[in-house]
């Protein structure tokens, strides 16, 4: 019975490839010169997008001079015409409207949705010249405007997201009849339109930039990418390489999944991709349905945390936050990596439940010794020829000068032609069919080999990144050239090099997968365009309004000054707004309203908490949205292509995603684990020890590890990957880091201690717009013969005043001015640094318990074994 309602639940291909296009791309697909017009405006699209990010608009050209340069206002006006357009086409209205043909209405809405978008582009000059003076055809436009992008929202992102912007919209109108909590004086109809339209405050801002400058190239990176076989080619790797393992092709869909999140923005489109191939594979083996669904989903969904690209996430933080897109990319990475290393645990620990086998490899299997030496082998390798590509192209430069670049051009293009030949040695890669009785791994070498060539835009992508620190535009843009020419040149270069007589048409072939990557990479724009835009009402409410600071009150009232309370009710906040917004307007949402508010109340709560730190725990809870019922649209893909039952599915990937969630909460008080001022050495320390700890909580939440859990083995289990997550914690306890003393002896204790010491602050008074506050200020002292000195380089001046210190002074730009500090605020408290043990003292009790629990675990498994219950060992 089981069998039949999976074979009624499964879905075919055609009808998977659907649910992705009715998600990502559009569900329409019109025939005859209507589909010829929205192909070819994607087309358009991605070559414009191609055009602005390249150097080539400031060649001063032969004859005409340079030409097409557009400012970044100009820019987002045309990237959301384009976007507006293709939501009216590529989206029916309602369900059962055509998905054949655009009916007369949807093309007059697209082409007036497209005008009033590109109405500032269009009109540029003359709304340049009298700001915040809109006339009436400013006004109808920017009125039709945002009833059309609220429209373009509902087809494309569903109603949620268009129901919040309507929300905002209304508040910033009727703000005078609002409750006294949360009212505030209002706009006019002239002043929200001008405000939402024809400024760069709301639909036109930092969102919708990021996603004109940055976004749209990194997926049409990865569009591209896919189109040329590379999401086969990871998967084909990962199955070939870990497939053998206990549960191995559940191990290999993490990896392969992880991998392919890294070229993907789409939680949905990765669980499709990957998942039509993985999750038979999984059943195979010995997973249910459900479980088969919840580690594809869990996996799928975790690569958009996986840097370099990050969905949208890392170069709108590179905006907000306000550091460079190498520092963003650096504290998301550890988080991530341990995330998918827990996973991959997981999948360990359900095979030992289950004494799951692997699949058998093709070939002869090598000895574990020869194994080792080849992987050791394979990392110097890859050492060496990374220390001769650095210091290579270091002599490069200064040697050829101006010349330097065709130099490295001509360099790479000989590597590339030497990795295709060598690509060509070996048969092109066949996926196996996941519903075959018997299935056998793929040959690692052969595997490997066979799309080596895919490794090098990514190289160039994070050389370009992280070593030349290009623009993430820029760099994006080098990387999808040379993604070009291997689409077109890799199939006839295969036929040349194994001497086939159909170079020509394996040309035509390439060139027609470039157009379909340019498309389908423009298509994939669509929503995240539309989504950047109306969060962009949002946020423009928010600074119209200050409903900001509004909220801020309302937050430290519900969470009462507790700080664990309020990054609960964050994370609550933006699962429910997940369940309906995509995780990049979920992230840009909820950042703008809760994330100053995290800071200042760990501030007032004498804990500094780095604003990435922050914006990264938006961002993973957005992302948990995807998988948490009843709402989690991965979910429900997964359980598509597993026959599953999607609720439940849900629920184990939730359980599977513990980790990820736990995750937040940690970097959020250890910011270590961000690698936030942390060395070299440090960060290996960290990496380790985080790694050990999201393990053993990992075996504490599946409730195995040597052998089934019992209940208080579990809560040891968490006790002890705390103690490795939060060391300082109980060392605080037995040790307080700092020592308190009266206000009054500041100045002469100042004196007393080294310059550059952090001293803590606690402050009453008036914050720099009026607000009555309590926090604590963090401040170095400066340089200086004595107490008063040193405080007056740190900015800050005191006096006493009926037995109170005071703040007399703060220098203007100074550590003291930056930490919060103004004219006439009360120091109340004073804490300098004390010595203390090292933190990492609390890892001998944490792993002696642990070593405990292991003995009791391996004490009850003994017995069993010879009672001959089976039970399976690692």
């Amino acid at each position: 019975m089981t069998n039949l309602n999976s074979k009624q639940t499964e879905l075919n291909e055609k009808e998977l490839q659907d649910m992705v296009a009715a998600s990502d791309t559009g569900a329409r697909i019109p025939h005859g010169w209507q589909g010829k017009l929205l192909l070819g405006t994607a087309l358009f699209w991605s070559l414009f997008q191609l055009w602005i990010a390249s150097p080539l608009p400031f060649y001063d050209w032969p004859i005409i001079g340079s030409f097409g340069i557009f400012n970044d206002t100009e820019v987002r006006a045309i990237h959301l015409g384009f976007a507006m357009f293709l939501a009216f086409t590529a989206y029916p209205a309602l369900a059962n409207s055509p998905h054949h043909r655009v009916p007369i209405n949807d093309m007059l809405l697209s082409v007036i949705a497209a005008f009033c978008a590109s109405y500032i582009f269009l009109f540029y000059e003359q709304l340049v010249s009298r700001p915040g003076l809109p006339n009436t055809q400013d006004l109808v436009v920017s009125i039709a405007g945002l009833l059309l992008l609220l429209e373009a929202a509902r087809r494309t992102l569903g109603p949620p997201l268009m129901i919040v912007a309507i929300v905002f919209l209304t508040y910033s109108l009727a703000g005078p009849y609002m409750p006294d909590i949360i009212a505030h004086k209002g706009v006019t109809l002239k002043e929200l339109v001008n405000h939402q339209w024809l400024t760069t405050e709301g639909v036109f801002g930092i969102a919708l930039g990021v996603s004109s400058g940055f976004v749209f190239l990194f997926v049409l990176f990865g569009a591209l990418l896919d189109k040329a076989g590379a999401g086969n080619y990871f998967i084909q790797v990962a199955f070939s390489l870990l497939g053998h393992m206990r549960g191995g092709p559940a191990k290999a869909a993490v990896v392969a999944s992880g991998l392919t999140g890294l070229i993907s923005g789409s939680s949905i489109a990765n669980v499709v991709t990957t998942g039509t191939f993985t999750i038979p594979m999984m059943k195979r083996v010995g997973f249910s349905s459900e479980k088969a669904g919840a580690v594809e989903v869990a996996s799928s969904v975790n690569g958009q945390i996986m840097p370099p690209v990050m969905g949208a996430a890392a170069f709108l933080m590179v905006e907000y936050v306000g550091i460079s897109y190498v520092q963003v990319i650096t504290h998301a990475f550890l988080p991530a990596l341990i995330s998918y290393i827990a996973l991959v645990y997981i999948v360990h620990l359900e095979a030992l439940k289950l004494d799951m086998q692997g699949l058998p490899r093709r070939g002869a299997i090598k000895p574990w010794h020869l194994r080792i030496i080849g992987l050791l082998t394979g990392f110097i390798v890859t050492a060496v020829i990374a220390a001769v590509v650095y210091y290579g192209i270091g002599w490069i430069k200064p040697t050829f000068g101006a010349s330097a670049g065709w130099v490295i051009a001509a360099l790479l293009t000989v590597v590339y032609l030497y990795l295709v030949r060598f690509a060509s040695s070996v048969p092109d890669l066949q996926l196996d069919d996941p519903q075959s009785p018997m299935i056998q791994l793929p040959e690692v070498g052969p595997t490997v080999k066979s799309g080596l060539h895919f490794l090098l835009p990514v190289v160039v992508l994070v050389w370009c990144l992280m070593i030349e620190r290009l623009s993430p535009g820029l760099s994006a843009f080098w990387a999808t050239v040379l993604m070009v020419v291997i689409l077109v040149t890799q199939r006839p270069l295969m036929a040349f090099f194994r001497q086939k007589d159909n170079v020509g048409t394996q040309l035509r072939k390439g060139a027609n997968e470039l157009v379909d990557g340019l498309i389908v990479g423009a298509r994939n724009m669509i929503g995240i365009g539309i989504a950047t835009a109306t969060a962009g009402i949002i946020v423009g409410a928010v600074s119209q309004t200050g409903v900001g600071s509004v909220l801020a009150d309302l937050v430290e009232i519900l969470s009462m000054g507790n700080l664990l309370l309020m990054l609960m009710l964050t994370a609550v906040l933006s699962l429910i707004l997940g369940m309906g917004l995509p995780t990049t307007a979920n992230y840009i949402v909820v950042s703008s309203l809760l994330a100053p508010v995290v800071v200042s109340l760990g501030q007032d709560s004498g804990l500094i908490v780095p604003l990435i730190a922050v914006h990264l725990f938006v961002f993973y809870f957005g992302i948990m949205a995807d998988v948490t019922p009843p709402v989690g649209l991965a979910s429900f893909a997964a359980a598509a292509v597993s026959g599953g039952d999607p609720i439940r599915t849900g629920f184990v990937a939730f359980n599977y995603s513990l980790r990820t969630a736990v995750l937040p909460f940690l970097f959020i008080f250890n910011t270590d684990l961000l690698l936030i001022d942390v060395t070299w050495l440090q960060g290996i320390q960290t990496f380790i020890v985080a790694t050990i700890a999201i393990l053993i909580f990992t075996a504490a939440t599946q409730g195995f590890f040597i052998v089934r859990n019992r209940w208080y083995e579990s809560a040891l289990l968490i006790l002890v990957a705390f103690s490795l997550f939060r060391p300082g914690f109980w060392m605080d306890q037995m040790v307080p880091p700092h020592q308190q003393i009266a206000p009054a002896e500041l100045v002469q204790a100042a004196g007393s201690i080294e310059s550059g010491t952090p001293l803590r602050l606690w402050v009453d008074g008036e914050d720099d717009v009026g607000n009555q506050r309590s926090f604590m200020a963090r401040v170095s002292l400066g340089e200086g013969d004595d107490g008063a000195a040193r405080l007056d380089s740190a900015g800050l001046a005191l006096i006493s005043s009926k037995g109170k210190t005071v703040i007399d002074y703060v220098g203007y730009d100074s550590p003291a001015e930056k930490a919060g500090l103004v004219f006439d605020q009360v120091i109340t408290g004073v804490e300098i640094p004390q010595s203390q043990p090292a933190k990492q003292w609390i890892y001998i009790p944490a792993l002696v318990l642990f070593a405990l629990i292991v003995l009791m675990q391996r004490r009850r498994k003994k017995p069993t074994a010879e009672n001959a219950t089976p039970v399976h060992a690692n």
